[in-house]
């Protein structure tokens, strides 16, 4: 850009004309008479940052005005100073080198003056100028982008600033300040030249937040205190030290690192998501259906919130942030993987408030220290924050296993510093059909995962024209960090900040655990769930309609007769609702017959509905286990029922997070119980009191076996796994081989009838159950990687004979016995 002080007076007047023949302004305060400027003083303007744009405003608004005008020169005694303005913010760039100082030329000359002659005095008039200052008020999305933020704009964006709103500029003409009266207190011109440059600083920052709000920008108000931190320091004297550099490289390694971390909220930005995602969510669903968000205002008045939704979908990072912001709280900050700091996405979503995290931290101990600083940063200052405690999207639709790293920071941050009360609050998103539904069983299938980039993004917009249904959101019963730290170490807040702590540690585990609980507590059941849970667990996921509308009311009345959690939501659509809806969401078809329509599943739609069942699954895991026990034993004694269900549920429990302990496993079985004699699908013996179930021939027993089905293939697989494990022994095995086995096992099985779950064999449901097993420490490795166990881990076979056909049960001892290293 031209140095705007050096254009000669008729290039000025000409570029003035030709701006306002767009601009429009609004000048402040209406009547420039309340400045009360003394004509017998010199007046010399302040803007804040060096842009011609800004000098032709306020050349052209002071003579409107009939102002001192700002291209005027200033009489000094015997010198003649060029203009009577000065721009606060110097060009670094332009002006870099030895000696060059930070301050303006003139205000140094005027000083200089105002010290040699003590009846000289100036009029200082900071002026602000405001391109599209209200991007709340913003219709648009590229106005809103473009609209007036914390972050100092190049000359291309300033262009398009003028372009995009040049009809609606603020010109903010404030007080005077009289330089003779502020060299009053006897400062030297150093002195004079710092504090006057931070008044005019305060006074810029107050007026530009009175107009957009306050700075949450991080880049420019938390990088350097993250840097300034105790920590971060040691670490970059360690990183020094380790690597042979000087300590100015570390210093920059550090910088850096918080500049590749630290988002740069942007307000401008979070009212243009927030049109954009608005225009998205008619466009892609049919609605949001917001649950219990009344939890979250209650508690955010005096809070530090973290949020903690499960992870299904990309959707998950923009859905959150929108309802919030929508909801009239603040959006939260959030925790991505450094995979998504794409071109031009990244830059968006770091300016919508997202900041960026390695998938792993190991071997880059500076880059740990920066990042825990950040966030403790955050925290401490009372920020919202948001991430996924699962660590990465769900491909299975299950609660995947909770990853201990950056709530453990947040942990370890709260015993830090724990003036403020920290809340995490678990969040269920549900989806009714997801984008990444193909890739997800691609790799499921075995598929590496996709990379995510730009051109992949740009890909994934044709999807836009699909139909995806409804999300549901539901916020659960929030988790207040010091009552859970007080009831398992009441003297936390004397400990030292340890992260190798063992109790740390175990307390980070417990936490986890108890969130991802609390998250499915919150499930949402909506209609693809129930067509889902009902059609896969069919021979050929086909069904006659009459039974198929049975079996979904089964399933409804046992959510509404013994519901799962208080924070659970049931589905309110009827069963022929939930058909219809199915149908034209695509995902089932219906077939004409003479003994009555039939409704299946469409072509390749199995395994995505398996996603959806599975979201679900831990609802009506202990009543499938229930049917389950009763179908294939058709009579037991109550006691026995309850005794396998605490066999069967310990490592379940592991797997789907269920909510009961072993204490009030009994009363949720007899619930349940009470529930299936209710609609006809148990019997008890008015004699004995034995459970049986209906008749064999009647309509309510085969509806028994498929309520069974549910949760037969997930009994299959653990069966399986703890059929290897026992072949074995312990120390026979590692992780990895234990995995191969049971996924190649589980692909020969699945060709048998009885094993045509549609996800039985995939190879990242074992992963999955082998690593709960681990964390819930039924498994443990020894040095060398071989797993070990006890009987403990083996007293769930004893009830397989319970819960599986006798067929199952021979295929998977035959399987298991037979030599797989081969493949």
């Amino acid at each position: 850009m031209a140095d705007a002080g050096k254009l000669s007076g008729w290039l000025l007047r000409f570029a003035r004309r030709v701006l306002y023949v767009w601009v429009r302004t609004a000048v402040f305060p209406a009547r420039l008479e309340e400045l009360a400027l003394d004509p017998a003083k010199p007046v010399c303007y302040v803007l804040q940052d060096r842009h011609l744009s800004s000098l032709l405003v306020l050349g052209e608004e002071t003579r409107r005005a009939a102002l001192p005008r700002a291209e005027a020169p200033i009489i000094a005694g015997r010198e003649r100073l060029p203009r009577s303005f000065f721009f606060l913010n110097r060009d670094r760039r332009r002006h870099a080198g030895k000696g060059a100082s930070s301050h303006s030329p003139l205000l140094i000359r005027l000083i200089a003056h105002a010290l040699d002659d003590a009846q000289f005095d100036v009029q200082l008039v900071p002026v602000v100028i405001l391109w599209g200052r209200s991007p709340d008020k913003q219709e648009s999305i590229l106005k809103a982008l473009f609209s007036e933020t914390w972050r100092r704009p190049g000359p291309w964006r300033q262009l398009l600033a003028i372009l995009l709103h040049g009809r609606n500029v603020l010109v903010r003409f404030n007080a005077p300040i009289s330089l003779r009266g502020f060299l009053a207190e006897g400062l030297d011109q150093e002195a004079a030249l710092r504090k006057l440059s931070r008044v005019l600083r305060v006074h810029f920052r107050r007026q530009r937040q009175m107009a957009i709000g306050p700075d949450l920008s991080h880049r420019h108000t938390q990088v350097n205190a993250v840097l300034a931190g105790e920590r971060v320091r040691a670490a970059m004297a360690d990183e020094a030290a380790l690597h042979g550099i000087p300590l100015a490289e570390a210093q920059s390694r550090a910088r850096g690192f918080a500049l590749e971390i630290a988002s740069d909220y942007s307000y401008g930005v979070v009212r243009a998501l927030e049109l954009f995602l608005t225009w998205l969510w008619t466009r892609l669903y049919d609605g949001i259906e917001l649950h219990n968000f009344a939890t979250v205002t209650h508690i955010a008045p005096g809070h530090e919130i973290v949020y903690v939704p499960c992870h299904r979908s990309h959707i998950d990072y923009l859905l959150l942030s929108y309802i919030i912001h929508r909801q009239g709280l603040t959006p939260p900050h959030i925790a991505a993987g450094a995979n998504l700091n794409l071109p031009i996405v990244g830059s968006l979503l770091r300016r919508g408030g997202a900041f960026f995290l390695r998938r792993s931290l190991k071997g880059e101990a500076l880059y740990a220290a920066v990042f825990h600083e950040y966030l403790h940063l955050m925290l401490a200052r009372g920020f919202s924050i948001e991430y996924f405690i699962e660590g990465g999207r769900s491909r299975s639709g299950r609660m995947l296993t909770p990853k201990a790293g950056i709530l453990g920071m947040t942990v370890l941050s709260f015993i830090r510093q724990h003036a403020r009360a920290l809340v995490f609050v678990p969040v269920y998103v549900g989806y009714e059909k997801i984008i990444e539904g193909k890739a997800y069983l691609g790799e499921l299938a075995g598929q590496p995962k996709q990379r995510e980039s730009l051109l992949g993004l740009l890909r994934s917009v044709r999807e836009l024209k699909r139909v995806f249904g409804k999300v549901h959101v539901n916020f659960g019963q929030p988790l207040a960090l010091a009552d859970f730290l007080d009831a398992r170490r009441a003297d936390w807040r004397t400990q030292a900040v340890d992260e190798q702590a063992a109790w740390a540690r175990s307390i980070t585990r417990s936490a986890a655990a108890e969130l991802a609980r609390r998250i499915n507590d919150a499930a949402v059941l909506n209609p693809v769930n129930l067509i889902a849970l009902a059609l896969l667990a069919t021979p050929r996921h086909t069904a006659d309609e009459h039974g198929l509308l049975r079996l979904l009311e089964h399933y409804r009345g046992l959510v509404s007769a013994a519901p799962y959690a208080p924070t659970t939501i049931s589905c309110p659509l009827n069963g022929a609702q939930i058909v219809d809806y199915a149908e034209r969401l695509t995902l089932v078809e219906r077939l004409s017959d003479p003994f009555g329509p039939l409704i299946r599943v469409r072509e390749g739609q199995a395994p995505l509905l398996a996603y959806f069942r599975n979201n679900v699954l831990h609802l009506f895991a202990l009543p499938a286990v229930i049917a389950c026990l009763l179908s294939h034993n058709r009579r037991l004694d109550t006691q026995r029922v309850i005794q396998a269900v605490a066999g069967i549920c310990t490592l379940m429990r592991a797997e789907l997070f269920l909510r009961w302990t072993d204490d009030e496993l009994p009363a949720a079985s007899e619930a349940i119980v009470g529930v299936l004699l209710a609609r006809g699908l148990l019997r008890r013996s008015q004699v004995s009191g034995r459970l049986a179930a209906a008749d064999p021939i009647s309509q309510e027993s085969a509806e028994l076996r498929l309520l069974g089905e549910t949760i037969r293939p997930l009994l299959e697989r653990h069966f399986l796994t703890l059929a290897l494990l026992e072949r074995h022994g312990p120390g026979k095995l590692s992780r990895q081989a234990l995995e191969d086995q049971c996924h190649l096992l589980a692909r020969r099985l699945s060709l048998l009838d009885q094993f045509n779950a549609a996800d039985f064999p995939e190879k990242a449901t074992f992963s999955a159950f082998i690593t709960n097993l681990v964390e819930a420490e039924f498994l443990r490795e020894d040095e060398g990687g071989m797993l070990h166990f006890d009987e403990r881990l083996l007293t769930p076979l004893a009830h397989s004979e319970l819960v599986l056909s006798a067929d199952a049960r021979q295929a998977i001892r035959r399987m298991a016995g037979a030599d797989v290293t081969g493949g």
